[in-house]
Formats: C-alpha cells, structure tokens, sequence
C-alpha cells in the first residue's frame, strides 16, 4: 500500500476533528473530536513508520512505541477532561460551552464583589 492512501485518510480525520473543536458548542463533542484528531495522529505516526521501516530496513519501530505513549495519554486526558465536564454539568446544569463563564463572573459578566461593593455603598 503506498504512504499517500493513509496520509490522505490522516489528513481527513484530522480535519474532520479540528471542525468539531471549532464548530461544536457541546463540551462531550469537542473532546470526541480532540480524540479524532488524536486517532489521526496516531494514524499517521504508524504509516510512516512502516514506510520508514520498508526503505530504511530497520526494526525500530519508533512510530508505533509513540503511538501506544499517545493512546496512553489520550486516555488520560478523556478521563480527566470528562470527570470536569460532569463536575461542571452538576454544578452549571448545562455542558454547553457558549453558556460557560467563568465563575468568578456574575450574570452580566462583572465581577460579584464589585457588585457587592456597590450594594453596600
């Protein structure tokens, strides 16, 4: 199989997972898609080590040794990020991003002891 087939399928996924950080509002969707984009990498790191493998003749097979390092981490990260995720839908009753604001701010966007301050004032 030549290198292009899955560079070319790399290059989708990754686009296709870098759509839904960009374009989606609920928080579940944009890890799903940083794990798209992660699968991509993954993908391609595999695919060029065993072209690399093929033309070079050695039997390193560091792309794959990365590419298990980046599965590792990639479970660690969904892990963490959907433990936040569900903090903060108990706590906000929503997971959707756009809704999200810090929560040092109040409802208007300032800052509750300014408000405070002025109601005592």
């Amino acid at each position: 199989m030549h290198l292009a087939y899955p560079a070319v399928l790399s290059a989708l996924l990754f686009c296709t997972g870098l759509y839904g950080v960009l374009a989606r509002r609920n928080a579940i969707l944009v890890l799903m898609s940083v794990e798209l984009m992660l699968n991509a990498v993954n993908l391609n790191l595999v695919a060029f080590d065993v072209w690399l493998s093929r033309t070079a003749r050695e039997t390193l097979h560091s792309g794959q040794a990365l590419t298990l390092f980046t599965i590792a981490i990639a479970a660690a990260e969904i892990g963490i990020g959907l433990a936040i995720v569900l903090a903060v839908y108990r706590n906000r009753g929503t997971s959707d991003i756009d809704k999200l604001r810090d929560t040092a701010e109040g409802p208007d966007g300032d800052h509750p002891a300014a408000e405070k301050a002025e109601a005592t004032a």
